[in-house]
């Protein structure tokens, strides 16, 4: 059983920075997809990115500006978000599975964390 702890959300301006963390309560193979994703109350969960091994997937509105990588050592998946814009705002969370590729859906992952809001005001 693998827990997932995300944290590094907060409230911030447009055009700011954060940083979140997805650190796993066991070592996780790094062949494995861990994905980022958001949802807005009311709407459906939506993939942000993802990586898997040496790859890295993203959503089209956060190319450019969200980079997904991983600390092997700590355990930790890290979403950097630069640039962020008000349609940001959602709770993130962090997910993982036993698979080695990477899906955009929900539905394919195990293992969620618990969620940090990530909030972005004009």
């Amino acid at each position: 059983q693998v827990q997932l702890v995300e944290s590094g959300g907060g409230s911030v301006r447009a055009g700011a920075s954060l940083r979140l963390a997805c650190t796993a309560s066991a070592r996780t193979y790094s062949s494995y997809a861990t994905s980022w994703f958001r949802q807005v109350a009311g709407k459906e969960r939506e993939f942000v990115a993802s990586i898997t091994g040496g790859t890295t997937e993203y959503e089209d509105s956060v190319k450019g500006r969200f980079t997904i990588s991983r600390d092997n050592a700590k355990n930790t998946v890290y979403l950097q978000m630069n640039n962020l814009i008000p349609e940001d705002t959602a709770v993130y969370n962090c997910a993982t599975s036993a698979r080695t590729y990477y899906s955009t859906s929900p539905l394919a992952y195990d293992y969620w964390g618990q969620g940090t809001q990530v909030t972005v005001s004009s």
